[in-house]
C-alpha cells in the first residue's frame, strides 16, 4: 500500500487550495443560514414589534390620562349636582320681585342650599326651568339641583291670612279686625271704604260710604292682598249675595230701593237676637213705616253714638242725641245702614213676616227671647216683665 506525503511547502494537488473556498471554522463563525435573517436586519415588507409598541404606548398613556380626569370630572359633577348624603334641614328662603334666575341661583348658593351658582345656572338653563315668582320658598339645605330647581317651579308658598267678620259689625270695626292681619292698617282700609274708589253696585250714587254692603263672612286672603282687595272681595261678596237674594225685584215689590232694604236689614240685624225673630222684627218695621210712626230704635241711638257693640243699654238722655241717624228724633229709615247685615237678617227684610205688631222688647238677654205687642198696652206688658223675669247676670 502507497500512502501519498504530505508537502509541506509544495504545488501539489494534495496542497492547493481552490479559490474562494472557506474554511470549516469559518463557515461555523460567519456564514448566515439560507432562510435566517441578521439580527439586526428587517426583513422587507416587516415591522419591527420593539418599535410597534413603542408608538402605541404614547397614545395609550394619554387615553387613559383623559378618561380618569373624564372620570373624575363626572364624580365632581355629580357631587355637586347632588350632594352625597341626606339633605339638611328645611330653610325659609325669599325671592325678591323681579330676581332674574341668575340671581336666584346665586341667593340659594349663599344660602347652601345649592353647592354651586354657576352650575346651577347652566343646569337650570339646559333644564329649561325659570323664570321663577317672587316669594317665599321652603327649600332643603344642601339639597340637590334637581330637587331645588322643582321647588322653585312649584311656586312660592301661598300664605293666606283668616279674617272673620260677624253678622252686625259696623265698618269701623271691620277695619280693626283688617288691621289685625299682618302687613294692615285700620286707617287705610278706612280710608278706602269711604272715598268712594271702591263701591258696591247698590250703592246709590253720590254715596262714598261702603257700611252696610260689606258682606260679613270667614274670608281668607293673601299675603299680597292689600286692604283695596280685601274691601273689593268683601263689597263682591255682599253684590253677589244680594243678587241670589233677588234684591232688586223685592224692593221694587215694596216701593223701596235696594238700598233701602239693606239699611231694613241692617236695623233687622242689630236688634234681633235670633233668627226665628228677625222676620218679625222686619214686620214691625214696616208695619211702623208704613203708618208714619217713628222707629224708636236703640240702635240707631247707639250707632249715631259711634258705640256699637261696646255699649248696648240706651239711657233716656241718649234719646236726645243729635243725628240724622237718631230715629226717635227722626220719623223713617236712617240715611244709611248701621252694621253689615248677613243672609238671615236680609232675607227678613226681603220678605217679612205678615203681622199687625207695632212693637217689641228683648225681654231675656241671656237667651235672647224677644216680646211682640201690638198695641202700647202689650208692650207695656212686655216690659214689666222684662223688668221682673230679666236675669241680672247670664
Amino acid at each position: 500500500m502507497k500512502y501519498g506525503v504530505k508537502n509541506k511547502g509544495g504545488d501539489g494537488p494534495e496542497n492547493h487550495v481552490p479559490e474562494n473556498h472557506v474554511s470549516g471554522n469559518d463557515v461555523q463563525e460567519n456564514q448566515v443560514p439560507e432562510n435566517q435573517v441578521p439580527e439586526n436586519q428587517v426583513p422587507e415588507g416587516h415591522t419591527n414589534i420593539k418599535h410597534r409598541h413603542r408608538s402605541l404606548k404614547a397614545p395609550l398613556v394619554v387615553l387613559l390620562v383623559l378618561l380618569v380626569v373624564g372620570v373624575c370630572s363626572l364624580v365632581y359633577l355629580q357631587r355637586k349636582f347632588d350632594p352625597p348624603g341626606a339633605a339638611g334641614p328645611k330653610m325659609s328662603i325669599t325671592v325678591p320681585p323681579r330676581a332674574t334666575t341668575s340671581q336666584i341661583a346665586s341667593l340659594l348658593a349663599s344660602k347652601n342650599v345649592v353647592s354651586n351658582a354657576g352650575l346651577f345656572r347652566l343646569y337650570l338653563r339646559y333644564a329649561k326651568n325659570g323664570p321663577f315668582q317672587a316669594g317665599r320658598y321652603e327649600l332643603l339645605k344642601n339639597d340637590s339641583f334637581s330637587h331645588a330647581a322643582h321647588m322653585l317651579a312649584k311656586g312660592p308658598i301661598v300664605e293666606r291670612d283668616r279674617l272673620t267678620i260677624p253678622e252686625g259689625f259696623r265698618i269701623e270695626q271691620i277695619a280693626e279686625r283688617v288691621a289685625k292681619l299682618p302687613g294692615r292698617s285700620a286707617d287705610r282700609f278706612m280710608r278706602l271704604a269711604q272715598g268712594g274708589t271702591v263701591k258696591s253696585k247698590y250703592q246709590p250714587a253720590g254715596t262714598s260710604n261702603l257700611e252696610g254692603l260689606l258682606f260679613p263672612d270667614t274670608y281668607y286672603f293673601e299675603r299680597t292682598d292689600d286692604e283695596a282687595a280685601i274691601l273689593r272681595r268683601m263689597v263682591a261678596e255682599f253684590d253677589k249675595r244680594a243678587d241670589i237674594l233677588d234684591i232688586n225685584k223685592s224692593a221694587a215689590a215694596h216701593g223701596r230701593t235696594p238700598y233701602e232694604e239693606v239699611i231694613i236689614a241692617s236695623l233687622v240685624e242689630r236688634e234681633a237676637k235670633l233668627d226665628s225673630d228677625r222676620p218679625k222684627v222686619a214686620s214691625v218695621i214696616t208695619n211702623r213705616l208704613a203708618k208714619g210712626m217713628a222707629l224708636k230704635i236703640d240702635a240707631t241711638v247707639l250707632y249715631a253714638q259711634g258705640q256699637g257693640q261696646q255699649k248696648t243699654r240706651v239711657l233716656n238722655k241718649d234719646l236726645q242725641f243729635a243725628s240724622p241717624y237718631n230715629t226717635y228724633l227722626h220719623p223713617g229709615l236712617p240715611p244709611g245702614p248701621i252694621a253689615s247685615p248677613g243672609v238671615k237678617a236680609l232675607e227678613a227684610a226681603l220678605e217679612p213676616d205678615a203681622t199687625d205688631y207695632l212693637y217689641y222688647v228683648t225681654v231675656n238677654d241671656c237667651t235672647g227671647e224677644t216680646a211682640f205687642g201690638r198695641t202700647s198696652a202689650e208692650h207695656s206688658a212686655n216690659v214689666a216683665r222684662r223688668k221682673r223675669d230679666n236675669p241680672k247676670s247670664c
